[in-house]
């Protein structure tokens, strides 16, 4: 990756903050962790920026609380953030800050550009539709409408992720935690977007099974060319798949660099903690 190339996303100043603030917090007093001890607000994300390049896997780690999940939940839209600003190389020229686009464009953004792959396969998956009407769902928000062509795709993409085609008609409900997790990942890619955002993808599987994920995510790189911000607690994970690697506690990045760098070498004393703690 040469540092010459333009970002595809960029994400600068992002704050999500639960409550009003006061004078206090909102002028930069010290914060209890991540809440204000004079109004109690919740700083979920403060101030939060980073370059995702073209075809990298960007690993975010941190504690649960650290805002990972708030960060990329923001970027997907569904939640609404307090300040920043975000800008995705391919829309609109990288021009226009995606967090301040209207309803009908940022829906846009997520048919279009971004896949979303939650740690919850319930937020990502219609449990009850079939495998292949989840993926047809993504198709039709985009604006296909010719059944032959969705139904290729969500046969070509559940193959991409190792589901059998007999079982394209049967409901995720049906299926164990890594197979909705693999149903998940061929949804978020029914539109080839070009930013994939994953959250925990691996937690509560069993080791075989997060071995496949892990494999499927390394594979869907390769094949798809696609940008994947990738959320784990797991610095196993991490290691294996990331390219670079932002540290979060507290709502904040302390640190930041190749991920090599980060885990065999870190300088903040929260990733000399997290690292030796598996060590």
């Amino acid at each position: 990756m040469s540092n010459q190339e333009q970002p595809l996303l960029r994400v600068k100043g992002l704050t999500v903050r639960y409550g009003n603030g006061c004078p206090h917090c909102i002028g930069g007093g010290r914060l209890n962790k991540n809440t204000c001890p004079e109004c109690k607000t919740v700083w979920a994300c403060k101030d939060v920026g980073f370059e995702l390049y073209p075809g990298e896997i960007l690993g975010v780690v941190g504690e649960s609380g650290s805002g990972k999940s708030t960060m990329m939940k923001s970027l997907y839209f569904d939640f609404p953030v307090t300040k920043g600003e975000a800008y995705l190389g391919n829309y609109k020229d990288g021009k226009e800050d995606i967090f301040h686009q209207n309803l009908q464009q940022k829906k846009y953004i997520r048919n279009h550009i971004m896949g979303m792959v939650y740690q919850n396969p319930v937020l990502g998956l219609r449990m009850d539709y079939s495998s292949a009407g989840n993926i047809a769902e993504k198709l039709i928000a985009s604006g296909h409408r010719e059944f032959q062509g969705m139904t290729d795709r969500a046969l070509m993409l559940l193959k991409a992720v190792e589901i059998l085609p007999e079982r394209m008609k049967e409901p995720p409900k049906n299926f164990s935690g890594g197979m909705q997790q693999r149903v998940q990942i061929s949804k978020a890619l029914a539109n080839n977007p070009a930013v994939l955002l994953l959250d925990e993808v691996t937690t509560g599987l069993d080791l075989s099974v997060q071995a496949k994920v892990l494999d499927l995510i390394r594979k869907i790189r390769q094949e798809f060319n696609i940008s994947i911000l990738l959320v784990s607690h797991d610095l196993a994970v991490i290691r294996m798949l990331a390219d670079r690697t932002i540290v979060m506690l507290d709502g904040q990045i302390i640190e930041r660099g190749l991920t090599d760098q980060i885990l065999d070498d870190p300088q903040h004393s929260y990733t000399q903690q997290l690292v030796h703690s598996l060590l």
